[in-house]
């Protein structure tokens, strides 16, 4: 028998809600967001390995090969227009730095949680998989918008170097969809990965290869017929060329082809990682 007293509520007090009834019942935007500042701030915390470092790492891509190749008033043709050398290469390099910079972020939250058995701090929140996912890969665009930025900011004080945009919708757009899907491509490299050495593996053989042979320091057009179809199977070609062309108005592909194909992927990537999360492979036991 419950000797207690009974506690008479307020009428103004709010009543809580009976156990198992949901609160939030669309999107949890304060979870969403407090997952994304706290992903935001963890690669803030280190900004000069994680933002700065990056930068300074592909503007030296820069300085060598216009030192070595862009001297004398050396020109790329694309698509019957010619581009100096340094506006040509700049461009590529932005959107590279950008790509590495996206990927490691990504390919790191939920690899790390594994390794140090902090993964419950990721499961345990109550948001969906939807929303995990969007604060996973919005955290990982605002690195690379970051770095992006910073590496933008240094080629235009370069003497030499324009990378005044010619289309800023397409710098905008081609940059959110490059990075989104490297975004996705490293959440569900570290939804596979179990230890930092599979995802160095990923970004040596696969990352770093696609974003060297992608059109960054070369045009295509230049290429036998049997590499240029190499170069078109390679997604990393549609990013750097669709994004160059916001600068130069050039670029080796249509952008409307380059744009239909990584939106493909994205929808296709996205779709991927959101069915293994909800399922939860390699995450859950």
């Amino acid at each position: 028998m419950n000797d207690q007293p009974k506690i008479n509520t307020p009428a103004s007090m709010p009543a809580f809600p009976e156990p198992g009834v949901p609160v939030i019942r669309n999107i949890n935007w304060a979870g969403s967001r407090a997952l994304y500042m706290k992903e935001v701030r963890r690669f803030m915390k280190v900004q000069l390995q994680t933002v700065w470092a990056p930068a300074i790492t592909t503007l030296l891509f820069l300085v060598i090969f216009i030192v070595a190749l862009g001297g004398s008033g050396r020109t790329v043709t694309l698509r019957g227009e010619s581009v100096p050398f340094a506006d040509f290469v700049a461009p590529g390099l932005i959107i590279m730095g950008m790509i590495n910079a996206c990927f490691a972020n990504a390919s790191f939250a939920l690899m790390v949680g594994k390794v140090q058995g902090t993964l419950v701090d990721y499961l345990m929140p109550p948001i969906s998989v939807g929303e995990l996912l969007f604060a996973l890969v919005a955290s990982s665009v605002t690195r690379a918008v970051f770095v992006g930025l910073a590496l933008w900011a240094a080629m235009a004080l370069w003497p030499g170097v324009h990378v005044t945009p010619a289309h800023l919708w397409a710098v905008a757009w081609f940059g959110l969809l490059g990075t989104s899907f490297i975004a996705f491509l490293g959440v569900l490299t570290s939804i596979w990965a179990d230890k930092f050495d599979h995802g160095a593996a990923v970004t040596n053989f696969v990352i770093g290869p696609l974003a060297l042979l992608s059109g960054t320091f070369y045009s295509i057009d230049r290429l036998p017929p049997f590499f240029q179809g190499i170069s078109h199977a390679n997604p990393f070609f549609y990013i750097i060329s669709g994004f160059r062309y916001g600068f130069v108005a050039a670029a080796d592909v249509n952008v409307a082809i380059g744009s239909t194909v990584l939106l493909a992927l994205n929808i296709i990537l996205g779709g991927l990682c959101y069915a293994l999360l909800k399922r939860g492979w390699k995450i859950k036991a």
